[in-house]
């Protein structure tokens, strides 16, 4: 059961295809496994492995509010304090 606050990661490895989540226990972890899996990606590039690809991901935390209905589900994640979106660049200020 999810809870307020939980993480996970979104990714898509091919644009258009089904995101596949997976949960982090906090936002270091996810970007750590964000940058790994665009790495991995970029290296079957290079490395022949597919043609091409278009990734995308991203993390998004349990809210129970997430529609402004009083319904919980999942959002992209930001700082409610600092209005940061982007988790790398919220880590660095937290630095």
């Amino acid at each position: 059961m999810n809870k307020v606050g939980d993480l996970r990661v979104w990714w898509v490895p091919q644009v258009p295809m089904q995101p596949f989540h997976f949960p982090v226990p906090d936002l270091r972890s996810g970007v750590m496994l964000m940058d790994a899996l665009a790495k991995y990606d970029a290296f079957q590039f290079e490395h022949n492995v597919k043609p091409d690809y278009c990734n995308a991901g991203g993390i998004e935390q349990w809210s129970a509010d997430h529609d402004g209905e009083g319904n919980p589900g999942w959002e992209s994640w930001y700082d409610d304090e600092s209005g940061e979106d982007d988790p790398k660049v919220f880590l660095q200020e937290q630095s």
